[in-house]
């Protein structure tokens, strides 16, 4: 049953999906409507979280995977007593306000992940839910003892990162997990059923996940909290409810119309379906006693969250392991476990960063992940460590599957859960099947750790579709991640301890091919992003090199001097870093000489800082990398002739 508050509660919130879209003239109204009981249940019936503290590290998580539908989202944050306010709403999708079109975490309080890209939301709540799981079994229940809920939609389970995701996630058995489906059969070019004809309960089913089908329920409160109750009892497997929704509900002319999708109510439908809402027809309607209601519910997970601190101020358990994963970085001194090699010696810098890796599960807490089918091949292993599983969910080593897409999210929703510091390895011709996921990593600040290997045509006899030519550059145009390229194994060591120490998500792009540990790279400003590895006076060009590349530079500067040429070497394997350094620094890191960059990838963004680029702007080829690298340029007496043509 409900009482005359809730429904009236429930009508409020369907007025406020209609009013905040309708005053900024943008956004999707349908879903919220229809969704508002259901957002109702969750909030004042299921979830436990505090309103006063909505990064409370043992709430429980909700993701709005349709994030289009982010005023239903907005309008429960408000009305529980978050900082979000009525003036908030009426600001919906304006300049500089605290609801945007979709929710960013990081940028409203209570929102957990940013959603939006279809299918995201639901692979981030499954990374969400290994990192509570794990976290639970290795430091007790005392500490961490949660569930993750989220919505999703059609076209949530459309996208292929859904499929990837779910299937992991029955495999782990995440009991904590607990979606459900909003099957309203409405796409935006019409009825899904145009597209779409799948048994979404037998999919689900053959994943392993636990299904209830409740039918026509969007209205029945007691029907749906119910549900999502014998949900939480199930422990050994993932949940979601498969529930009937109508979009636009109660619209007299709108219900189950595609165009609800979107801004579709307008004066006369506001006034139509407010009354039938029994609300008065003006905008943002919110009366007293609703706000009561909901703020009481809002607050009521505050005695939790205080049994919570008294549980933490006695908690005997490894004190400085959690803090540790809670802050996203290592024990006292953990930079002081990472390796370091000798001038001469000639090793990957996969390899050299699997050697980091295995150094740093000892002394970094939180550090877990694994490759993409890949993990020796990117070295991602993390020796010692068991592996993730539903009867071991204390593993740290993650076998993530041919799923690179859901690795992304699946990442960035650990990363976003805080306590863990996701790793997971691919090739670099992969990073476009995760694209979407890393480019949320830096919009939502995750401190996701992605590494891609074999990291240009030096991948020899694969070819051309597995040669990457354009990726490094296209992952330098994302605002906000890192990419670092180290010319060997010392930079790699120091890109691992600078990548750690940021906040920011980081990209370790490494070799497949041994490389030439060179002098003055262990003591060389990674940190700072590009630094003079070879800085002779007397100097007339600069020849800059990242990865692979900065050992065929320093093989030219030594050939050149040979001629009586003397030519400085810059290491630049960070391009973020290095803008960010103040001028005095890059001018005296690159003077005013003629310079020449090179890299075995496309030459674009490299002008910026040189006259010349030696670089490969076509695909490569199959034959032993040796090879390929000679024949399309990256050799060192190559860029030997291009750095005379260029002072000539």
């Amino acid at each position: 049953m409900h009482t005359e508050v809730e429904q009236r509660a429930i009508s409020v919130i369907r007025g406020l999906a209609m009013d905040a879209p309708h005053a900024a003239k943008s956004g999707h109204q349908g879903t919220a409507m229809a969704l508002a009981p259901l957002a109702h249940v969750l909030f004042t019936r299921v979830m436990n979280y505090d309103a006063d503290a909505p990064d409370w590290a043992d709430r429980d998580r909700f993701i709005l995977s349709p994030g289009h539908a982010s005023i239903l989202l907005y309008s429960m944050l408000h009305l529980t007593g978050t900082s979000l306010t009525l003036e908030d709403l009426r600001q919906f999708r304006q300049w500089e306000s605290a609801t945007p079109g979709h929710p960013e975490v990081g940028h409203t309080p209570g929102v957990e992940v940013t959603t939006g890209p279809l299918g995201q939301g639901f692979a981030n709540g499954v990374g969400m839910a290994i990192a509570e799981q794990h976290l639970r079994s290795r430091f007790g229940r005392e500490v961490c003892d949660h569930y993750i809920y989220a919505i999703v939609s059609d076209g949530d389970l459309a996208e292929g990162v859904s499929h990837e995701a779910a299937s992991l996630a029955g495999h782990l058995g995440l009991g904590r997990l607990i979606y459900v489906y909003d099957d309203n059969h409405i796409s935006i070019d019409g009825p899904t059923e145009i597209a779409l004809s799948d048994d979404a309960a037998a999919r689900f089913r053959s994943y392993g996940w636990d299904v209830q089908e409740l039918g026509e329920a969007a209205d029945d409160l007691d029907a749906m909290e119910a549900a999502l109750l014998a949900a939480k009892e199930v422990t050994d497997k993932p949940s979601i409810l498969i529930l009937r929704s109508h979009i636009g509900a109660p619209s007299p002319e709108l219900t189950d119309h595609h165009e609800a999708h979107g801004y579709a109510f307008k004066d006369d439908e506001i006034t139509a379906t407010k009354a039938v809402l029994g609300l008065p027809d003006e905008p943002f309607h919110v009366p007293d006693d609703v706000v009561d209601a909901y703020r009481e519910a809002g607050r009521r997970g505050s005695t939790a969250r205080e049994a919570w601190n008294a549980r933490m101020a006695d908690f005997d358990g490894d004190r400085d392991a959690w803090a540790a994963c809670i802050r996203g970085t290592g024990l006292d001194g953990w930079q002081d476990a990472l390796p370091s090699w000798e001038p001469g010696d000639s090793i990957a810098t996969r390899k050299a960063s699997g050697a980091c890796l295995a150094a740093l599960v000892e002394v970094v807490p939180g550090l877990m992940g694994g490759g993409a089918d890949l993990t020796g091949n990117t070295g991602t292993a993390l020796p010692g460590q068991a592996l993730l599983a539903a009867d071991a969910p204390d593993g740290r080593q993650i076998a993530f599957g041919i799923r690179e897409h859901a690795m992304g999210s699946i990442m960035n929703g650990m990363a976003l859960h805080g306590g863990t510091l996701p790793v997971g390895g691919t090739f670099l011709v992969f990073s476009d099947y995760m694209r979407g996921a890393v480019r949320l990593a830096a919009l939502s600040g995750a401190q996701s750790l992605f590494v891609w290997t074999h990291d240009s045509v030096g991948v020899g006899e694969d070819g051309p579709t597995h040669q990457p030519i354009e990726h490094v550059s296209s992952l330098r145009a994302i605002p906000d991640l890192r990419v670092y390229r180290p010319g060997d194994a010392n930079e790699t060591a120091a890109c691992w301890r600078v990548g750690i120490e940021s906040t920011l998500p980081v990209a370790m792009i490494l070799s497949r091919q041994n490389l030439p540990v060179l002098e003055g790279t262990a003591s060389g400003a990674v940190d700072r992003g590009a630094y003079a590895l070879v800085d002779p006076e007397g100097a007339v060009v600069t020849l800059i090199g990242t990865g692979s590349e900065l050992s065929v530079c320093v093989e030219a500067a030594r050939a050149l001097e040979a001629d009586g040429i003397v030519a400085r070497v810059v290491s630049m394997p960070c391009v973020e870093l290095f803008d960010e350094q103040d001028s005095a620094y890059q001018d005296v890191v690159l003077p005013d000489l003629p310079t020449l960059a090179v890299e075995a990838g496309v030459s674009h963004g490299w002008y910026r800082f040189a006259d010349d680029v030696v670089a490969i702007d076509r695909f490569g080829a199959s034959a032993p990398g040796s090879v390929v690298l000679a024949e399309l340029g990256i050799t060192a007496e190559n860029v030997a002739n291009r750095a005379r043509a260029l002072l000539d």
